[in-house]
């Protein structure tokens, strides 16, 4: 009989390969999900980018999203996306970041840093500590306005009714570095119009990156223009318990 030590090892193995198993799995079917939808409403799936929404699960997850030729992820945090990203760019250098979540001012360096897209530009002061940030790495990622569709006040996001002239503004101040707007819209309100009004926005400044869709909506984000869609729990499962 083998020691127990060897028995967790073994199920440690099993564990690991069953997950990057269904990371594929779930991947290869997202794919499908996105070529159909592209179909259905005559657009070309190339024109449309996966990012795989990593948040909250370990980077032997994303691992296995990667061995599945997934290449684009999103990061809430910067400081979890620093602790699961350089290292994987020795081995896999085209891997692309995205930081989808609520930047604060404080770690704009750092999102510099690490970021390549950063998709959640929504106000004057990130603006300026992104400025700064960039002035002090000679670098800046590429930028997306996230617009607060639903101008709900506890989302991020630049209200509806500003939303063009900050754009106007943003696109002045960063040049080509601003790519394009991203939108999280209401739970409880059929997405389809936030999702129309976030593509007239971009067509409106000649933006051509459209970000907006998740696990439970991407279908209807393509179909109303989605040129990025941003999905996590349908790719990579629940989210793990922290034990808080």
């Amino acid at each position: 009989m083998l020691p127990k030590s060897h028995l967790a090892a073994s199920d440690a193995m099993e564990s690991s390969a069953d997950m990057s198993d269904q990371i594929a799995e779930n991947l290869s079917l997202i794919r499908s999900r996105i070529l159909h939808a592209c179909e259905n409403s005559g657009r070309l799936a190339s024109n449309v980018g996966l990012v795989a929404v990593s948040k909250f699960h370990p980077k032997e997850a994303v691992e296995a999203a990667l061995n599945a030729g997934q290449r684009v992820f999103g990061e809430n945090r910067v400081q979890e996306a620093a602790s699961k990203f350089p290292d994987l760019r020795t081995t896999w250098p085209d891997l692309r970041l995205h930081i989808i979540g609520g930047l604060q001012t404080n770690k704009a360096v750092d999102a510099c840093r690490i970021a390549d897209v950063i998709e959640t530009l929504d106000r004057p002061a990130l603006a300026d500590a992104l400025e700064k940030a960039a002035e002090k790495l000679g670098r800046l990622p590429e930028l997306l306005v996230q617009v607060n569709t639903g101008n709900e006040p506890q989302k991020s996001g630049v209200p509806r009714d500003e939303a063009d002239a900050f754009i106007k503004t943003c696109m002045t101040r960063f040049s080509a570095k601003v790519r394009g707007l991203m939108c999280i819209p209401p739970e409880d309100e059929d997405p389809s119009a936030h999702f129309r009004f976030l593509t007239g926005l971009a067509k409106r400044h000649g933006l051509p990156v459209i970000s907006m869709g998740m696990s439970a909506d991407f279908e209807t984000a393509i179909v109303e223009g989605a040129t990025l869609v941003r999905v996590g729990s349908a790719i990579f499962g629940p989210r793990p318990m922290t034990g808080s």
